[in-house]
């Protein structure tokens, strides 16, 4: 009998309506809320396939995915892939897959990270290049954390003075100023398995129940292609396997906008009946056919792999292997951090 676990936070609707379509398809799976104590070295693997719908918020769920990960367990999205990401490198993924993005620079906080000064910032620019950057991004501009969901601590700047007093109030978070796309369109997407894309109006000037477009135009079919086909790019290369992508509409290009939610919103009350039976319908029959799967557990992480279209990342079988550290191929340049504020 193999063992599907659900690890969820305050959500209901949607874990419940997963476990509930898994168990009605049968086939020798049953799937369950996983439960979870303290875990030892010698702890036993209890299943074979873990939805993870909350570790972002709980470090202590995060760490004992990674051990069930190196016991052979499939975990869905995987821990290792997400520990090593940030929304800045996703824009530099998405640019080398030939994904449209927007203009994007991150920038050090504004506020020294803790246990270090000034005397740290040897390698910080100070001065920092306002006026390149400016002339760069453009305004009006989004200036948001390079790591991070839920629109928090997200501001809309039009002018270098709104900038330099929402700069002022995001402390040690470090953040990037992003092109605003003026769209007249915007979509947001499913994408579950590296293979089903659901792609669904959306308009994030809403109230939030009120964001997913009911009865809204047909899509054209050339710009939906483009939109599913990016979204699959974008899947693929992040090593994702379940994950919402928004894309706003610009002159007839998309461009992704957020691409890095691999615990997305699934609740009835907010993606409404139509999509919540979309990806409930999905999800339940890729889960099923992903833990029947036999495959090795992944004991290489190499995004250039994927980034450069060449092999999968290396491999071994299941239970044997322990996982190395994600690495990253990507260019890298010293750390830099803020001298204290007054810089504006």
């Amino acid at each position: 009998m193999k063992r599907i676990g659900i690890l969820f936070g305050q959500e209901r609707s949607f874990p419940q309506a997963l476990i509930e379509r898994i168990n009605r398809e049968g086939h020798g799976v049953v799937a369950e809320p996983l439960l979870v104590g303290g875990i030892g070295l010698d702890s036993p693997r209890k299943y074979d396939l873990i939805v993870d719908r909350i570790s972002q918020d709980i470090p202590f769920y995060r760490a004992i995915l990674k051990k069930a990960v190196a016991d052979g367990t499939i975990v869905v999205n995987n821990p290792f892939w997400w520990s090593a990401d940030d929304k800045f490198f996703n824009n530099v993924v998405a640019r080398q897959v030939g994904v449209a993005v927007p203009r994007t620079v991150i920038l050090p906080s504004n506020q020294h990270p803790p246990d270090t000064t000034a005397e740290s910032m040897t390698n910080l620019v100070y001065p920092l290049e306002w006026e390149e950057m400016f002339q760069y991004v453009g305004f009006p501009a989004y200036f948001k954390p390079y790591s991070g969901g839920g629109w928090k601590s997200v501001y809309r700047v039009s002018n270098p003075e709104e900038f330099f007093a929402a700069y002022h109030e995001t402390g040690q978070h470090v953040m990037t100023l992003q092109e605003e796309i003026v769209f007249d369109q915007y979509f947001r997407c499913y994408a579950i398995g590296r293979k089903h894309v659901h792609v669904m109006r959306y308009d994030p000037r809403r109230p939030h129940h009120e964001r997913y477009v009911k009865d809204g135009e047909p899509i054209d079919p050339a710009l939906y292609q483009r939109v599913h086909d990016d979204s699959l790019k974008l899947m693929n290369a992040l090593g994702y396997d379940f994950c919402t992508l928004e894309f706003a509409v610009r002159d007839g290009v998309p461009y992704a906008i957020d691409f890095l939610n691999p615990a997305p919103d699934a609740a009835l009350e907010s993606v409404g009946p139509e999509n919540f039976a979309w990806v409930v319908e999905h999800a339940a029959k890729w889960l099923l056919e992903r833990v029947a799967q036999e495959s090795p557990a992944v004991i290489d992480y190499r995004w250039q792999a994927y980034l450069g279209g060449g092999e999968a990342p290396a491999q071994a079988p299941p239970r044997k292997a322990t996982p190395t550290r994600p690495r990253k191929s990507a260019p890298t340049r010293g750390t830099s951090v803020p001298r204290p504020r007054g810089e504006a």
